[in-house]
């Protein structure tokens, strides 16, 4: 059901739902307070709060797809308690948040000791937020190892701004994206950049992490920065690739990332 990485004084797991998503769960040695993250399913994170005897106190909501928001009622319900606090983006079509936030805004998590800041990362839907703590971040669907998410709202300058935000934190910053798609996107990243050494090296760890069904999330802004042609739109051999695809593509990076993203799309 699920896996762990400890950071700082916080431990995050990961409760898999659905065929690839993954809902984070946020706790603290300190006590039996739980955060949940883009809770699509709610039944999978009972079945987690029951297992480890957890008190739900904080949902964070990074967007309105309902593969991320459809667990809130239900919890909340669950929990029989009205002090749990929902955050999310200031969207109508969110129902259940008690907390909306915006670029800058600070969530303040009092039972785990700490404090997340907000970033807008319009792209994928025009309501999409991160959430960041640290050396972690909450991205839901918009940066994925190795790939993106789909530009459903956004334009491809929205996007390209969007990861830029995340690739300006520090390299050895946690990325916590809401999907299994690491394989997948590393198959196409390959086929962008084929002679790049460290993406020829990452997948096959990610390769091996799969045939033993492990994840791979969380991964880093620099493994990122460094693998994924989201995030390298000023490679040479990614423009090079771009141009191959679509012979009008300009040489900006905004054109380049509009080439794959759309590329990528009918892979």
């Amino acid at each position: 059901m699920a896996m762990t990485n400890t950071s700082t004084a916080l431990t995050v797991t990961a409760i898999k739902a659905f065929n690839d998503n993954y809902i984070w769960a946020i706790t603290s040695p300190r006590n039996n307070s739980l955060t949940l993250v883009d809770p699509g399913d709610a039944n999978v994170c009972i079945t987690f709060i029951e297992k480890y005897n957890l008190n739900l106190t904080h949902i964070l909501i990074t967007h309105h797809h309902h593969d991320h928001t459809g667990g809130i009622e239900a919890l909340v319900k669950y929990t029989q308690n009205s002090t749990v606090n929902v955050y999310g983006p200031n969207n109508s079509k969110i129902i259940g948040l008690t907390h909306k936030v915006n670029q800058g805004d600070i969530v303040t998590l009092p039972e785990l000791q700490c404090q997340f800041s907000i970033k807008e990362l319009p792209g994928h839907t025009l309501d999409h937020i991160a959430y960041i703590h640290d050396d972690m971040v909450f991205c839901g669907d918009t940066l994925f190892s190795g790939g993106c998410g789909r530009l459903f709202e956004g334009t491809p300058a929205q996007m390209h701004h969007s990861l830029a935000k995340l690739t300006a934190l520090p390299e050895h910053t946690l990325v916590y994206c809401a999907h299994e798609y690491t394989q997948a996107n590393l198959e196409f990243a390959a086929t962008v950049e084929p002679n790049n050494i460290m993406l020829q090296q990452y997948r096959e760890k990610v390769l091996a992490l799969r045939q033993q069904s492990q994840a791979t999330i969380p991964t880093t802004i620099g493994i990122e920065k460094a693998i994924n042609p989201f995030l390298r739109s000023n490679s040479n051999e990614v423009i090079a690739s771009a141009k191959h695809y679509n012979p009008q593509c300009m040489s900006d990076e905004i054109s380049v990332f509009a080439a794959i993203r759309a590329w990528k799309d009918n892979f």
